[in-house]
């Protein structure tokens, strides 16, 4: 008889021990795949920002190109505002 009751508390505690066990597990899962699509976003965020950063680099280097090619730019000006946006 003691056996039984015994047996018949410590198995519902054992069931639930496990059941937080594994449930925690999961969230762990969870969250580091969360961490990694977020990480993943951010990379390629940066990615995106750099190509544009050089895209607006190599225009304005050509529009400074074309003022001086018309002449409303000297050479002398022209490497004084080219070290200007080289150096940004």
């Amino acid at each position: 008889m003691e056996k039984i009751i015994f047996f018949g508390l410590i198995i519902p505690i054992l069931i639930f021990v496990i059941y937080l066990g594994g449930r925690a597990i999961m969230t762990g899962f969870s969250a580091k795949s969360a961490n990694k699509s977020n990480l993943e976003n951010e990379t390629n965020e940066e990615t995106e920002n750099s190509l544009n950063d050089s895209k607006n680099l190599t225009s304005e280097l050509n529009k400074l190109n074309e003022l001086l090619k018309s002449g409303v730019l000297t050479q002398e000006e022209f490497e004084k505002a080219k070290k200007k946006i080289l150096d940004n």
